[in-house]
Order: C-alpha cells, then structure tokens, then sequence
C-alpha cells in the first residue's frame, strides 16, 4: 500500500521542474505526476504536489519510472525516488 512518494536531485533543475511519472503495469498511479521545483533538490513542498489515485499495487506488478522533464536551462541529475507505504 502506497503512502506517498517523493523524489530528489542532486543537482536542481533550472528554467523547467522536473517531472515524474511512476506507472503500475503501463498505468500512472498518478492524478498530478510527482515533481521537484526549479531551483530545488526535492519534491517536498512543490508547488505542484503529487497526487495518487492508486496506492495499492498488485503483488508482482511491473513499476516504470519516466522521466517526463528534466529541466530547460540546466538538466537535473542524480535523481532518486522514493516510494513510501507498507505490505499488505
């Protein structure tokens, strides 16, 4: 059971956020896909948060992470997500 989700860089984009969108067996579990803010390092306190409309994903489902944006001025890198929530 998903809880929530967050994601970091270690290197923040500039000009654009970078965007995030996580699938559960080719579907987003997304309703507003996860990203990190111009200028940040972290998702936490975006001006966009994240919002899931899945948090129970099926024992073996296949989970893709794309990276829809990664900045316009300067790329982000080092980019980490976290998927947080418990066994059912």
């Amino acid at each position: 059971v998903l809880t929530g989700v967050k994601a970091s860089a270690t290197t923040a984009p500039t000009g654009a956020s970078i965007i995030v969108d996580i699938n559960s067996n080719t579907t987003s579990i997304f309703s507003t896909r996860l990203s990190i803010d111009a200028t940040s390092k972290t998702s936490v306190g975006s001006a966009s948060p994240a919002v899931l409309t899945t948090t129970s994903l099926a024992n073996d489902a296949e989970i893709t992470i794309d990276i829809d944006q990664i900045g316009s001025t300067v790329a982000g890198a080092g980019l980490k997500v976290y998927l947080l929530g418990y066994p059912t």
